[in-house]
Formats: structure tokens, sequence, C-alpha cells
């Protein structure tokens, strides 16, 4: 429920943005029209205001560099379940012939059949450690891939919007803090291909640092 009143609270606040923004940009727009003589009529389909908006889910399904850091955060995470899998076949395996001998009476004494009790149960907990161990580093590793990925977009930005000149640029991921825009404000595509214009194609094996140019 708190997570549902963020949402709300953070889309009232983004609509409120927009909309003061959209009063400040008419109003000083009026008076240099005034002082021009000519009228501003934002009625008139024409007309475009200096802001825009990026559908996220569409940038980072397209964007080449943010592909190469997906099949990077795949590998790691592929690579962990198969550490896991392996120890869990290994603490089976012991498990079930621990059972064995102990239905055949194999053990040469209750001393030993413990030993070898013990022994499974410090395989359960290094199994356990290590799950836990390789779910911090995942999770650290998605949120370094994550930070790095922000910083490239925003310095992209900032040199896309150069010969464009927004004035603001929001996100959207579906739906959004944008609950209504015209098409015309959406620059997601010509984003995307500016992006894919200085990464290049994704490479996918092994690359997560962004190409230099």
């Amino acid at each position: 429920m708190k997570n549902t009143y963020s949402y709300v609270i953070g889309g009232i606040i983004a609509v409120a943005v927009v909309v003061l923004y959209i009063l400040f940009f008419t109003s000083r727009t009026s008076l240099n029209s005034d002082k021009n003589g000519a009228a501003f009529n934002l009625s008139d389909s024409t007309v475009t205001l200096p802001i825009a908006y990026v559908n996220i889910d569409s940038l980072l399904s397209n964007y080449n560099f943010a592909k190469d850091l997906n099949e990077a955060l795949i590998r790691k995470e592929e690579s962990s379940r198969a550490t896991l899998n392996q120890k869990q076949r290994e603490m089976q395996t012991a498990a079930q012939e621990f059972e064995r001998k102990r239905q055949n009476n194999a053990f040469l004494s209750q001393d030993r059949a413990q030993q070898e009790y013990d022994r499974i149960m410090r395989m359960q907990q290094e199994y356990e450690q290590t799950a836990n161990r390789l779910s911090q580093e995942f999770a650290l590793e998605q949120q370094k891939l994550n930070f790095q990925m922000e910083d490239t977009i925003k310095v992209r930005l900032e040199e896309f919007n150069k010969n464009k000149k927004y004035e603001i640029i929001f996100s959207n991921r579906g739906t959004g803090t944008i609950l209504y825009s015209d098409k015309k404000y959406d620059i997601t595509k010509e984003v995307i291909d500016f992006l894919n214009k200085k990464y290049g194609p994704a490479t996918a094996p092994s690359s997560s640092n962004e190409k230099k140019e």
C-alpha cells in the first residue's frame, strides 16, 4: 500500500511539474508576444513546446549498450546458478549415500556415522552461505551496471540536446508519470538511434563497458 501511495504521489508531482512548466512557458511567451505584437495560441497544433519524453522500457530494449549490460548480468546469473547446482548435486549425492549406508548398517561405528552426518550438514551450510554470497554479489553488480547505464544516458542526452535545445526531457516507463502526451513530444526512437550511433552494435559476449570513441 505504501508503494501504491508513492507511485500516486510521484505521478501527481510529475503532472504538477509539467503543468507549472507549461504555465510558466506560456506566460513568458505571452509577454514576449505582447512586446512583438504577435499572439501565441496553445490550441494551434503547429506549436511545440521545448519539452519531450523518452519511453525508458523501449530505450532499454533497443539501446545496444543496455543489451550488452543485460547479457553480462545474465551470464553472471547463469554462472552462479551452475555453481549452486553443482554444490546441490554433491550434497544430495552425499545424503543419499549416507541414507543407503545407514539402512544397510554399513557404518563401522556410530561415531563414523555421526562424522558423515556432520560433513553433510557442513555441506548444506556451505551451500547456503555460497547462495547468500552470490546473491549479494549479483545485486551489487546489477546496481553498479544500473548506475553505469544512468550516467551514460545522462551524458549522451546532454550531447544529444546541444542541437535539440529542449528545456526538459522527461522519462516515462509504461503507464508511468506521464499520463498523457501528444506523440510529437515522444523522442524515444530519435534518442535510441543517437545512442546506438555513438555506441555501435551490441557485442553481447563480453563487454560491459561503453566503447571509446
